[in-house]
């Protein structure tokens, strides 16, 4: 199977995804003949043209509410929202408009757009550019939200959420943009709601989302070398989430860490602690730990900003302290 980065993988889904449906458009700030700052989408505009690879003003809310009606009207738009932290410009377009229109007409409108966007500090972007909102769309009935945490789950992932008939905010991390994985040529998808058991383990559940996925599988790696069998799952998908895959795993290892680059105050690491809380109590030997990042706004400076996201070596520390008991002793 051949690798590619994950810049290819979104792109190439996106292509694959409008050669086989012309009500597919795209709108965002330089996505045409820039690509994107990162590039991700170079070429789309000399295959299909500024008609639907469109590029537009620097106005979020205008290009947001144009694809939401153009989506009740029969389109299928993605719009891509340069970075994640733009998401409040947003917010009365997906959250009150995209997640309820639905609802709000008695099930006879659908919103099948996508919103692609970003997460993720330690690029050095400073604290406006460097947020992880996810927990944000997450809390709105009505939306779906992914995050990939490989190649292969952004494109199989993408895929099914421009099929949905239902508005799907997808966040990908963008220090992950170059990293390679292996991805299928033929076609596939990734389904919603189904969490994927990365690594097996007998002592402790490893939970994290999507780049921090890449940092409880390195955790595994030093819990292995003190005989620590840790059991890591990419949920995919926060909405909706696979509490099944997640509660069925705790009960086996009886303890349980969720990691996320969010912030760790009321974001989704509390969310998924308490469902676990909530569905294996009696099984668990610990209480569910919690890693997240700071709550800080994210330092410009290197040596701040490295220091406010969750570190395999971090993750790994907690995690012994949770197999011996002493995660939340009191002193």
């Amino acid at each position: 199977m051949r690798e590619i980065t994950l810049s290819q993988a979104v792109n190439e889904a996106i292509a694959e995804e409008m050669r086989s449906d012309p009500t597919i458009v795209l709108l965002g700030e330089d996505v045409a003949e820039a690509g994107t700052p990162f590039k991700i989408l170079s070429g789309l505009v000399e295959e299909f043209g500024p008609d639907r690879i469109v590029d537009t003003p620097i106005s979020e809310p205008g290009f947001a509410g144009i694809a939401v009606g153009a989506a009740m009207t029969g389109m299928r738009p993605i719009v891509d929202l340069m970075f994640g932290d733009f998401l409040f410009l947003v917010m009365d377009q997906i959250c009150n408009q995209a997640a309820k229109t639905h609802y709000m007409s008695g099930g006879k409108l659908n919103v099948p757009m996508v919103l692609r966007t970003n997460l993720g500090a330690t690029r050095r972007s400073a604290a406006q550019h460097s947020q992880s909102l996810h927990a944000l769309v997450a809390h709105i009935p009505g939306l779906k939200v992914a995050l990939p945490s490989s190649a292969y789950e952004a494109k199989g992932l993408l895929k099914t959420a421009i099929r949905d008939n239902n508005p799907v905010v997808i966040f990908e991390d963008k220090l992950m943009y170059q990293d390679k994985a292996p991805v299928p040529e033929e076609e596939y998808t990734i389904a919603f709601g189904e969490a994927n058991v990365l690594r097996q383990g007998n002592d402790i559940t490893l939970v994290a989302i999507s780049s921090m996925v890449q940092v409880a599988l390195a955790a595994a790696d030093l819990l292995a070398a003190d005989g620590i069998s840790a059991e890591v799952i990419d949920p995919r998908t926060i909405v909706p989430l696979d509490d099944k895959t997640i509660v069925q795993s705790v009960k086996k290892t009886s303890r349980a860490m969720v990691i996320d680059e969010g912030h760790q105050s009321y974001g989704v690491t509390a969310e998924i602690a308490a469902r676990i809380s909530e569905q294996a109590f009696y099984h668990l030997d610990a209480p569910v730990g919690r890693l997240g990042a700071m709550d800080v706004p994210v330092p410009f400076s290197p040596a701040l900003e490295d220091l406010t996201v969750p570190t395999a070596e971090v993750v790994a520390q907690r995690a012994r302290l949770a197999v011996r008991g002493e995660l939340f002793r009191v002193a």
